[in-house]
């Protein structure tokens, strides 16, 4: 990897939404961030409902693609809760 590579790329205002960093062979590291926390964070920080804050975060949040260091945001399930979503 380059240097260019391996710069990670943050989601601005949502350090305490962090929970680590991809590794995943030769490809790019990037951030992963707790999607719910996030969506915490714009509801305190911004007094945002919580369907404003999900329509903030779908559009402005996960819609912006900076890359292939684009940070990830997951929502944190168990197994039982991800066999549902079939």
């Amino acid at each position: 990897m380059t240097d260019e590579d391996e710069k990670l790329i943050q989601a601005d205002g949502f350090d305490e939404a962090v929970i680590g960093v991809t590794d995943i062979g030769f490809d790019t590291r990037r951030i992963v961030y707790d999607a719910e926390e996030v969506i915490d964070i714009l509801m305190t920080r911004d007094g945002m409902s919580w369907e404003d804050a999900l329509e903030y975060y779908n559009f402005n949040i996960v819609g912006s693609y900076v890359g292939k260091a684009t940070p990830l945001f997951i929502w944190r399930m168990t197994m039982r809760e991800i066999g549902t979503l079939d």
